[in-house]
């Protein structure tokens, strides 16, 4: 398992825009991909745990990923966040 902990900048935070565009991301993965947030684990892989999680621009995230593709998964899906994820 390897995890990075990270700020969301996204203004919006998790729309349903990004939330879609992460979960289609995470379902490329063999790797279990979770976000923990708030004493929480959303499944990257469903948009609706993703917009559940009501993840707001300067949240705190940690994004925990394990599996085969842990590594590749880990560094795709946390530039996607860090990047803003598409807006």
């Amino acid at each position: 398992m390897v995890s990075k902990k990270m700020t969301v900048k996204n203004e919006q935070g998790m729309h349903m825009r990004p939330a879609s565009l992460l979960s289609q991301m995470a379902a490329g993965f063999d790797s279990s991909v979770k976000i923990n947030f708030n004493g929480n684990a959303y499944d990257c892989k469903s948009v609706m745990f993703l917009m559940s999680a009501c993840i707001k621009c300067g949240s705190e995230i940690e994004l925990q990923c394990e599996g085969a593709d842990e590594e590749d998964a880990l560094a795709q899906i946390s530039q996607f966040i860090e990047d803003g994820m598409g807006d």
